[in-house]
C-alpha cells in the first residue's frame, strides 16, 4: 500500500454519482471581434449529436409537422445555407430544419443539429434576413453547444452517470438517462434554456454565420429587438428562452465592423411573401400528448480486477487499466470513467452511480490559482450541488502524478452497494484546465483496490 491512499471514512457524503466530473464556465467580458468559444461540456459532440436525434424523436411525436413539401424545402434551403458555413462546424453535426403548425413566435435547435421552427415566426418576420437571424442564433446554440454546456454546469454530479449508463440496459437512451435527472423537453428544459452570456456568443457567432451565408446580420438584431418592444407580461415565447443580453443591435454593428467588407445578397421579397400566405393558410394543429417511463437496473456481483491490463488514450493523456474492466465515455474523450461493468448502478430513482471505479476529467477554474486553489474550488462546486459532501480529511497530501505535482484529497459517501464509500480525489494542474481523477470503491473493499488505483495512477502518461 503506498502513502497517497488513506483510508479515512469519517463522514457521510450524498451517494457519489458518476459523474464527479464537474466545472462551471465563468464568462469574461468577451471584446467585439474576438473568438467566440465553447464552454465547458461534460458531453462529446459525439453525444450531442445522440442526444440531438433522441430529443428530436420526442419532439416529432409531441409537435405537429407543417404538411406542406415548399414550406419545408424553404425553410430546410435557408438552414443549409447557413448550417453549411464553418463558423457552424457542418463536420461534427448533423443539421436538419423541420417547420411545425405553431403560432408562438419560437424556434429552438436542439444539441446535435436538429431544428424547430414555428410557423408563428415565419408569419412574424418582416423578411427573410429577420429569419434567417434566428436560424443563424440558433445554428450558433449548437455550434457552441450550450445546451449540453447548461446542463453539464447544473448537474455536476450526475451527468457522467448518465452518459456511461447505457451499461445499464433498458436505460432509454441519453434522453431517458436525463429524463431521469429531471431534464425534460418542456418548454422550461435546461437543453433550451440560455443564460445571457450565452445568448450574447450566440448573437457573435449567429451574425458571422449570417454574414459568411450572404445576409445582413443586422436583421438579427432588428427582429430581436421588434420582438422586446411586443413584450410585456405576455412576450412571445422566444424571449424566456433566449434572455436579451444588453443593447444587440449596438453588440451587433460592433461585431460587424470586423468583418470583412462585403455586399449582401439581394433577398427573394416575392418568394418570401408566398411563403408567409402559404403559413397564413395552414390548418391549426391537432393537440397530442406524449410521455414515456425510462427503465432502471442494478448491480450484479463484482469480478476481481485482472492482472493484465489494457490503454485507454484520452487527446491529452492515457491510463492503463485491468483488461476485464471497461471506459466509458467514448472513444478518445478525456472525460472518461473506468470500472467494471456492474460498478455502475441504478438508484431507487434510477439515477446511474460509481459505486466501483475511476472517474477521470478536466475542471475548468473560475480564475488564475494555484493547484491549492483550484482543487478546493473544485470540491466546493461538487458540494454545491450536493449540500451534503464534506471532506473526509482535511489533510491534503502532494504526489507526482504523469511527472507533475499533484494534490491527493480524501472523500467519502454512502455506497450504492449499501454502507459506506471512500473516494480519493487527485487533481494535477494542466495547460488544459484541472485534471482529476477520482478513484471509488466501498469502504470494506478499498484496501484491497490500493494497488490496482496506484498502478492506475503511475501508468498516467500527459501528452
Amino acid at each position: 500500500m503506498r502513502p497517497w491512499i488513506r483510508r479515512r471514512t469519517r463522514r457521510r457524503l450524498g451517494a457519489f454519482a458518476l459523474a464527479l466530473a464537474a466545472g462551471s464556465v465563468v464568462y469574461a467580458a468577451r471584446k467585439p471581434g474576438s473568438e467566440v468559444k465553447p464552454g465547458f461540456n461534460l458531453f462529446s459532440k459525439q453525444q450531442d449529436v445522440q442526444l440531438g436525434k433522441e430529443a428530436a424523436a420526442e419532439v416529432r411525436r409531441q409537435t405537429h409537422i407543417v404538411e406542406n413539401r415548399e414550406l419545408q424545402n424553404y425553410i430546410a434551403k435557408i438552414g443549409r445555407k447557413l448550417s453549411s458555413r464553418p463558423e457552424a462546424d457542418p463536420q461534427s453535426f448533423e443539421y436538419a430544419f423541420t417547420l411545425v403548425t405553431d403560432k408562438s413566435i419560437n424556434a429552438f435547435a436542439l444539441p446535435g443539429g436538429p431544428a424547430f421552427v414555428h410557423t408563428g415566426l415565419l408569419d412574424a418576420a418582416e423578411n427573410e434576413g429577420q429569419l434567417a437571424g434566428v436560424l443563424g442564433h440558433e445554428i450558433a446554440h449548437v455550434a457552441m453547444r450550450h445546451g449540453t454546456n447548461q446542463v453539464s454546469k447544473a448537474n455536476l454530479l450526475q451527468i457522467p452517470a448518465a452518459l456511461a449508463s447505457g451499461v445499464l440496459g433498458g436505460g432509454g437512451g441519453l434522453v431517458g438517462q436525463l429524463a431521469k435527472l429531471g431534464i425534460g423537453l418542456g418548454a422550461n428544459s435546461i437543453l433550451l434554456k440560455y443564460s445571457r452570456d450565452a445568448e450574447s456568443d450566440a448573437d457573435a457567432l449567429g451574425a458571422r454565420i449570417m454574414s459568411g451565408a450572404g445576409y445582413n446580420p443586422i436583421e438579427m438584431a432588428r427582429f430581436f429587438e421588434k420582438l422586446e418592444a411586443e413584450g410585456g407580461q405576455r412576450g412571445p415565447q422566444f424571449l424566456s428562452d433566449h434572455p436579451n443580453p444588453g443593447n444587440r443591435v449596438k453588440a451587433v454593428e460592433e461585431e460587424i465592423r470586423f468583418f470583412p467588407r462585403r455586399t449582401y445578397d439581394p433577398e427573394n421579397s416575392a418568394e418570401f411573401t408566398r411563403m408567409k400566405a402559404l403559413v397564413a393558410k395552414l390548418p391549426a394543429a391537432p393537440t397530442s400528448r406524449a410521455a414515456g417511463n425510462a427503465g432502471r437496473s442494478g448491480a450484479g456481483v463484482i469480478d476481481p480486477p485482472s492482472r493484465t491490463a489494457r490503454t485507454y488514450r484520452a487527446s491529452t493523456y492515457q491510463i492503463a487499466y485491468p483488461d476485464n474492466w471497461q471506459a466509458f465515455g467514448g472513444s478518445a474523450q478525456d472525460s472518461v470513467t473506468i470500472g467494471p461493468k456492474q460498478g455502475i448502478v441504478s438508484d431507487q430513482s434510477g439515477q446511474a452511480q460509481v459505486g466501483y471505479g475511476a472517474v477521470l476529467n478536466y475542471y475548468t477554474p473560475s480564475q488564475r490559482q494555484d493547484l491549492a486553489g483550484s482543487t478546493n474550488e473544485l470540491i466546493r462546486n461538487l458540494r454545491s450541488t450536493n449540500p451534503n459532501m464534506v471532506i473526509a480529511s482535511q489533510t491534503q497530501r502532494r504526489v507526482r502524478v504523469g511527472g507533475s505535482n499533484a494534490l491527493v484529497t480524501n472523500l467519502a459517501s454512502a455506497s450504492p452497494f449499501g454502507g459506506k464509500e471512500t473516494d480519493v480525489l487527485v487533481t494535477v494542474a494542466r495547460p488544459e484546465g484541472l485534471f482529476y481523477m477520482i478513484l471509488v470503491a466501498p469502504e470494506r473493499e478499498f484496501a484491497a483496490l490500493n494497488g490496482v488505483f496506484d498502478q492506475m495512477l503511475q501508468s498516467i502518461r500527459f501528452q
